[in-house]
């Protein structure tokens, strides 16, 4: 699943070729032909990002709302159009561009006051300059869970994923099943700050990079770390643990993340 960074940059990139265009709006898979046909004609007025939910503002207050989940894919390429690659579920066509999205989760249009309740329901994000994280340790600092599960409970702290979570826990030296509540104010400031950082080298650079040691990968998503989905821990030469948290993978090196007690 993508994480938040890409969300962002996918937003951030939509937003500077649509924002006051009017656009054209089809799905040649079908799927989505009627929330198509009533926006086409619109004009985009913004476009978004809150975690991973991708959010498109057209004129007449409608919402397109989108979230890649597992299998969605975002394709852009310059005018002309060409043929659809795949099932592609929307269309969105500007003066410039063309955007494509396959697969997604959600893909959906949403009234003014659902969106809202969408918006409430998701935690802050630390990409967003409105984000409060004093909402996001107030919620930790109450809690029994691990902070692993926590940090990538979208209610609680939006926009981190399988990959961030395994390395920011390792940079700042914190193990994975660390009780929310043991979780101090200096610790979720490490945390908090060292997510912002990373996440917007993500944006910036359009991949996951948490070191520089180590070359991208040939993955989809190129990233650059230092213990997820590797055997051995690049400070200690301890081996990588890999274990599941609520059904998610997650790594861990034991010696330089140990458990509090």
């Amino acid at each position: 699943m993508p994480e938040g960074h890409t969300i962002h940059r996918a937003a951030r990139d939509h937003h500077r070729i649509f924002a006051g265009k009017q656009l054209s709006i089809s799905s040649p898979q079908g799927r989505f032909a009627k929330g198509a046909a009533l926006l086409s004609g619109q004009q985009c007025s913004c476009v978004e990002a809150f975690g991973k939910h991708l959010i498109y503002h057209f004129d007449h207050s409608d919402v397109l709302h989108i979230h890649l989940g597992l299998f969605g894919r975002i394709r852009k390429h310059k005018l002309p159009e060409t043929e659809p690659k795949g099932a592609v579920r929307i269309r969105l066509v500007g003066d410039t561009h063309v955007i494509d999205i396959n697969g997604p989760t959600i893909c959906q249009i949403l009234p003014r006051q659902e969106f809202l309740r969408l918006i409430n329901r998701i935690g802050p994000d630390v990409l967003r300059s409105d984000a409060n994280p004093d909402l996001v340790f107030n919620r930790i600092s109450k809690s029994k869970a691990p902070i692993g599960r926590l940090i990538m409970d979208q209610s609680v702290m939006a926009g981190i994923g399988n990959i961030y979570r395994s390395e920011i826990l390792w940079r700042q030296s914190i193990h994975p099943e660390t009780p929310g509540n043991a979780i101090g104010r200096d610790m979720f400031d490490r945390i908090w700050n060292d997510a912002k950082e990373l996440l917007a080298i993500g944006v910036k650079h359009n991949a996951i990079i948490t070191t520089n040691t180590t070359p991208p990968a040939k993955s989809r998503y190129r990233e650059r770390v230092n213990i997820f989905a590797k055997t051995i821990c690049p400070t200690c030469k301890g081996m990588i643990r890999r274990f599941e948290i609520s059904g998610r993978r997650a790594y861990l090196c034991e010696t330089c993340q140990p458990l509090p007690g």
